[in-house]
């Protein structure tokens, strides 16, 4: 077990992944703060985890997909907290109805991209040298377009889930390589953790039968919460992840990039000026 008590924050700390991804970091010694969005659900888990393990447990509430949440988040951390070793970006939705954001944006980029590229920025004050940044993403990151009306909120007659779901995790991608790059010579390793298909609760059709022919015939083949999990736990705190950066890290290993988006350069450059022009309307500085 560590001894120094290193701080870790995790988002989404008390879902389905969030709780395992927890309590190993935990165990491995870790002081952790729970960032949740509903702090009622969140206690029990907490205490549980707390209890079990030892660990400084703390639960701080944010709402990703409200952007003056994530900066009173991130004010009061950077106030309490002088230096962050660990930080997951674990916390992410797939919306079965089209919603829209406080800040006028489609609520799954909201809260899966929008939301942790604007943590992450702001928390890079307290980062240092040997800093690990892992970022939850999918295989449905191949369903993703970037598109110069990325923010732009869609009506119940043109919203899909599984695009707005890839496309808010192929925008995680492209943040993963483009910080990698920029944030190379602080030292801070950034990478992203494929999980594969899990078994959460993220997986519905909000349709009773639909849901209870996929419990039987589908959720059986796919990952359990746990062997999900493993990818960005071993990103975090794997000895052999330790200055590695601008990785995707699935089953405990080095995945390949897909050329075809690792190369696509101009629609990363088209992502970054969105997302920080739309942060600037905002009146949000990095």
């Amino acid at each position: 077990m560590s001894k120094s008590r290193d701080l870790a924050i995790i988002t989404g700390a008390d879902g389905g992944m969030g709780q395992i991804h927890t309590r190993a970091l935990a165990e491995a010694g870790y002081e952790i703060v729970m960032a949740c969005y509903d702090l009622e659900l969140a206690k029990p888990i907490r205490d549980k985890i707390q209890e079990e393990t030892g660990a400084p447990l703390h639960l701080r509430q944010i709402d990703l997909s409200n952007l003056n949440s994530v900066v009173e988040f991130c004010t009061k951390i950077k106030n309490e907290f002088s230096s962050l070793k660990i930080l997951l970006n674990n916390a992410g939705v797939l919306s079965s109805k089209c919603k829209t954001s406080v800040n006028n944006v489609e609520y799954t980029v909201a809260v899966n991209y929008l939301g942790h590229f604007t943590l992450t920025n702001l928390l890079l004050p307290i980062m240092n040298k040997g800093t690990r940044v892992v970022s939850m993403i999918s295989i449905a990151y191949v369903l993703g377009r970037i598109t110069p009306n990325f923010f732009t909120p869609k009506t119940k007659w043109n919203y899909n889930r599984f695009t707005a779901y890839g496309k808010s995790k192929l925008a995680l991608y492209y943040f993963m390589l483009d910080a990698a790059e920029e944030w190379q010579s602080k030292g801070i390793c950034f990478n992203v953790a494929d999980p594969d298909i899990v078994s959460t609760n993220i997986i519905k059709l909000d349709n009773i039968v639909a849901d209870k022919l996929c419990d039987c015939f589908f959720r059986p083949f796919i990952n359990t919460p746990e062997q999900g999990a493993a990818a960005m736990i071993a990103a975090a705190i794997n000895p052999e992840f330790e200055g590695v950066s601008g990785k995707i890290i699935k089953k405990g290993k080095i995945a390949p990039h897909k050329s075809r988006f690792f190369n696509d350069f101009e629609t990363r450059k088209l992502l970054k000026e969105i997302t920080l022009n739309f942060l600037s309307k905002n009146n949000i500085q990095l």
